[in-house]
């Protein structure tokens, strides 16, 4: 089991809301700096401008730094996950994070099979594995169904219980149904709290083992250890009101998160 960052761990400092925004580079570099091995390149627009010398000059880097790399991004167009999956190679990543749906392209659950059946042989072959992630668009029951009938090795979901609250599915039930085609963690705390008046309630990110993640059964459940799936931490954290106490917000929760992480893996 490997503890990893994300950028949703420095989203708010790479945001054109940053006066000096963090580039690639500058996130590998916290990241080895933090001493944290992994680090997950997920809904990071600008790598999808990279040439070939942008992705060996971040691969040279993250080497140089003993930082692995994996990648994420969204949809299951066959073309779109060839691209990934010759970035991947470039950067030496063993996994890919994908959605079913993208903006403009939401396949029915046949379709999502098919796409997915005709690109898991080239995944195998390259050793690199595609993870789909849990998240509200799709049911839990609906992701684990096309998992079940593409039934490649190089197939299997990214786990992130939080997501689905949304669509009133509970995060414990949500753990349970996919923790056999688990093949990566995104590790992220939440609570709800009430909206001004008491009208309604607000679902937000908070620091780990402060809200309603139930980290312990989520490890278990998905036998994380023993098979050594990577942890990436994200946050959901809210506009703090100005950029730099978002900003010093987001720090001090990447240090309190990898400090839970720790504990729980002493």
């Amino acid at each position: 089991m490997t503890i990893g960052l994300g950028t949703y761990a420095f989203f708010w400092q790479w945001h054109a809301t940053a006066e000096t925004p963090l580039s690639m580079i500058d996130m590998v570099n916290r990241t080895a700096d933090l001493g944290v091995r992994l680090f997950q390149i997920c809904d990071y627009p600008a790598i999808d401008s990279y040439d070939t010398s942008d992705l060996d000059q971040l691969r040279v880097r993250a080497t140089e730094r003993g930082v692995r790399l994996e990648l994420g991004t969204r949809g299951v167009q066959p073309q779109h996950l060839r691209r990934y999956l010759e970035m991947a190679r470039r950067l030496d990543a063993t996994l890919v994070r994908s959605m079913i749906n993208t903006a403009d392209h939401r396949p029915s659950p046949d379709e999502a099979v098919e796409l997915l059946t005709s690109v898991a042989p080239v995944f195998e072959e390259a050793g690199v594995t595609i993870a789909l992630e849990t998240y509200e668009q799709v049911p839990v029951s609906t992701l684990v169904d096309i998992v079940t009938r593409v039934g490649a090795p190089s197939i299997g979901i990214c786990v992130d219980p939080a997501n689905c609250v949304a669509a009133l599915e509970l995060p414990t039930a949500t753990v349970e149904a996919v923790a056999p085609y688990a093949r990566n963690i995104h590790v992220k705390d939440f609570a709800f709290s009430r909206q001004n008046g008491w009208v309604g309630f607000t679902l937000a990110g908070c620091p780990l083992g402060e809200g309603l993640l139930d980290y312990r059964h989520l490890i278990t459940t998905t036998q994380a250890r023993e098979l050594g799936l990577s942890q990436i931490i994200e946050h959901w954290l809210p506009w703090q009101g100005d950029s730099a106490s978002t900003i010093r917000t987001e720090n001090d929760w990447n240090l309190h998160n990898l400090d839970y992480l720790r504990s729980q893996a002493a």
